[in-house]
């Protein structure tokens, strides 16, 4: 069998819907409006039923229009990922891979695999983009990288287990909640303030996954400014234990001696915009972060075994 209905058609009805309206649709896809009707009459036609009705003079999607919609914008989306992949397959090696990496994945590490993929290919730009939570869904939705390192895999996208990430709560030596001189619990975080990072997201804000009930919080958009502030004695938060690990060892930082929740685990995933055409630059570059992670998660595993955190 063969579709009745072609994808400019689908084209058209999409158009209509998302332009607001008949007349504007027409401006957008540069065809008379009268061709535009005429494609979205044909799909009515051809599936017998009714995709819009005119209320005063403007065009409102019927129950089954909302669902033709949602289609039609599936079916021409994978049309256009089909065609930028054949043109990704066609050129070879692209000359540049765009990356969302989530800020509490370790720094020194992604450079390191920026550092290896430079030796291999290094006319290929890499534009990277720091984001946190719902930013990174919001850059791989929106297919602005090729790839992301992530802490959560948005729906319809599939994700690879990276690694794990330990995260500690910790503030300054001097910081209140260590003169308690005793294991704290809950009700005395909430008395102190919190530091936090922003989601970076303009429309897909997700929550945290740490606890944030503190009555006092300061924002910040970079972990470096947030783990500065927790030096100079500004509040506690959890960060990577990666990331503060010479703020321990020099005594800008220290543990909070928490009964329960001092210690928190982060998964973190690969998630490719699209897996099938993520094309071979982007691909190499994904395959050494998988290498370089793989190599520095057993060695973590044999330092921590030899010296555990107190």
């Amino acid at each position: 069998m063969h579709p009745k209905i072609s994808l400019e058609q689908w084209r058209a009805l999409a158009t209509v819907v998302e332009a607001g309206g008949y007349a504007q649709a027409s401006e957008q896809l540069h065809k008379t409006q009268s061709s535009v009707t005429y494609a979205v009459q044909k799909i009515e036609r051809l599936l017998g039923l009714k995709a819009f009705t005119i209320e005063g003079r403007k065009a409102v999607l019927t129950p089954a229009g909302h669902v033709l919609h949602r289609r039609a914008r599936a079916l021409l989306d994978e049309a256009l990922s089909l065609e930028h992949g054949a043109a990704s397959l066609a050129a070879g090696w692209e000359p540049e891979v765009r990356l969302a990496a989530e800020i509490i994945f370790p720094t020194w590490a992604l450079l390191r695999c920026f550092a290896s993929f430079a030796q291999e290919q290094p006319q290929t730009r890499i534009q990277l983009y720091e984001s946190v939570l719902g930013g990174t869904d919001e850059l791989l939705m929106e297919r602005r990288v090729d790839f992301a390192i992530a802490a959560h895999v948005p729906q319809g996208f599939a994700g690879d287990a990276l690694m794990p990430l330990r995260f500690i709560a910790a503030a300054h030596p001097d910081h209140p909640l260590h003169q308690l001189g005793r294991e704290l619990d809950f009700r005395d975080l909430r008395k102190h303030r919190q530091l936090v990072i922003r989601d970076t997201a303009q429309q897909r804000v997700r929550e945290a996954g740490s606890w944030q009930e503190a009555e006092q919080r300061y924002t910040f958009s970079n972990k470096a400014t947030a783990i500065a502030a927790a030096c100079l004695g500004l509040g506690f938060s959890w960060y990577p234990e990666d990331t503060i690990r010479a703020e321990l060892a020099e005594g800008r930082l220290k543990p909070l001696p928490l009964r329960e929740g001092r210690e928190r685990f982060v998964q973190l995933y690969l998630v490719f915009a699209d897996r099938d055409y993520p094309g071979r630059a982007a691909w190499r570059l994904g395959e050494i972060i998988r290498e370089t992670v793989a190599t520095l998660c057993a060695q973590e595993a044999s330092t921590r075994r030899q010296t555990p955190l107190s």
